[in-house]
């Protein structure tokens, strides 16, 4: 996931700050794109997109935690570095419960800002890497017959063979085919992977 593209998103209502930050960050190698307003970042961004995002807390019209809140709803995780020239320990904490990964006043130190810029991608980063993992496991459970979803239902569950053919009313020699197609196609090589991915995967939500 090294090769994804990421970007630094800057959302601030002061042009000086935007110019600064874009600067800064540029001369890091880092790709950036910036906002005047959170509407204007509302309107452009789609979640999941790779990078992070350095927010101003005060902010005519929707505030920084606004903002937050927002794109919680919409389901993005994107890690938040907030930026604020008017903190407290209240919005602070506010935001830290909202999921932010940092809380920095201005102006703020240059170094500052690039490590927990870069702490960010790096989370991001894993966070790609998780999901991308998971889509892959559901495109497996996809191949799988629902006879097949059934046998794998009750293996993970720790049950026998043979329990499982008297659950499901057949004779244990088709549970063991059932089962080894099962692994094959989840392309593990052990009960303990299956249920390791059966963990990620949530397989009761996506297999009950």
């Amino acid at each position: 996931m090294s090769h994804i593209k990421q970007t630094v998103f800057i959302v601030d209502d002061d042009p000086a700050v935007l110019k600064g930050l874009s600067r800064l960050l540029n001369s890091a190698g880092l790709g950036v794109k910036t906002f005047p307003s959170s509407q204007d970042f509302l309107n452009y961004f789609i979640p999941n997109t790779p990078g992070c995002l350095v927010l101003d807390v005060a902010m005519p019209g929707l505030n920084g935690l606004e903002l937050q809140k927002t794109l919680a709803a919409k389901g993005s995780a994107i890690p938040i570095i907030f930026l604020t020239g008017h903190g407290d320990i209240p919005m602070s904490v506010r935001a830290m419960k909202g999921g932010a990964l940092d809380f920095l006043t201005k102006p703020v130190n240059d170094d500052e800002l690039l490590k927990a810029v870069h702490i960010a991608l790096e989370k991001d980063r894993r966070a790609l890497r998780a999901r991308a993992e998971v889509a892959e496991m559901q495109q497996r459970l996809a191949t799988l017959t629902p006879r097949e979803r059934e046998v794998m239902v009750h293996v993970v569950s720790g049950q026998l063979n043979k329990q499982t053919a008297a659950d499901l009313g057949t004779v244990e020699k088709t549970i063991k085919v059932h089962r080894a197609r099962v692994m094959e196609k989840m392309k593990v090589h052990s009960v303990a992977e299956l249920v390791r991915l059966a963990e990620k995967v949530r397989i009761g939500k996506h297999l009950d």
